[in-house]
């Protein structure tokens, strides 16, 4: 899944991010309501878990502007806000469903979960292909040829980022930022390692090679040689 936590209470963003990112999904944040509804505009979220009390937009807010462009991605409100009427307010508003904090990360994440397998139900794009290799974003399945691709969550999310971006040129740089949320040196062999090991579990025995290196500039998956 790739989500967006629109929360300004930096430890507890923090939190979230490193949960969902450790649990196999990609999550990015929000630190206020005018960036979190700039980026929920302009990505293409599984799912969204908004605060109520945000600096210079209000949670309720974001929602409403959402749902007045129309996007209709699944909402999930985590507030201290947790009296009856706060959330009825909160669903009424369009929020999809309502946690109260504190909460137990386990019923977060199982929440999403339920929000994003809804949305697939109504026909949004949960499945990644690129030739004969699919990858599943809620059953985290891949396969090739029909094959089974084992992954480890780290491998997955790298994978989903990649084939997210088919036919582009991804940096190190945006593999940084995106799956591991690291800015350090782009040269760091971390990327590499991990590519390494993707390459031999998605294009090993296969004749026709996906993953590609472009010298200079970073990776690319595609259906295909050049």
């Amino acid at each position: 899944m790739h989500l967006l936590i629109i929360e300004d209470d930096r430890d507890a963003a923090d939190y979230l991010v490193k949960a969902f990112r450790e649990a196999g999904h990609i999550a990015d944040h929000a630190g206020d309501g005018e960036d979190g509804l700039q980026l929920a505009l302009d990505g293409d979220y599984d799912v969204l878990i908004v605060d109520r009390m945000l600096p210079k937009r209000d949670g309720l807010s974001v929602i409403g502007a959402l749902r007045d462009k129309s996007v209709e991605t699944p909402v999930l409100i985590l507030s201290a806000l947790g009296q009856v009427d706060d959330r009825v307010k909160g669903l009424r508003s369009g929020g999809d469903d309502y946690l109260a904090k504190p909460y137990a990360f386990s019923e977060l994440l199982a929440r999403v979960e339920v929000l994003a397998r809804r949305r697939g139900s109504r026909g949004e794009e949960t499945v990644y292909r690129v030739g004969d290799l699919e990858l599943n974003r809620l059953s985290h399945e891949v396969s090739r040829a029909g094959q089974e691709v084992q992954l480890q969550p780290r491998e997955f999310r790298l994978l989903e980022y990649l084939m997210r971006h088919a036919g582009q040129v991804v940096t190190r740089t945006m593999l940084l930022e995106n799956v591991w949320d690291y800015h350090f040196d782009p040269q760091t062999n971390v990327i590499d390692v991990h590519i390494s090991r993707l390459r031999s579990k998605i294009d090993k025995g296969f004749a026709q090679p996906l993953l590609h290196t472009i010298r200079g500039a970073g990776y690319m998956i595609r259906d295909g040689a050049r």
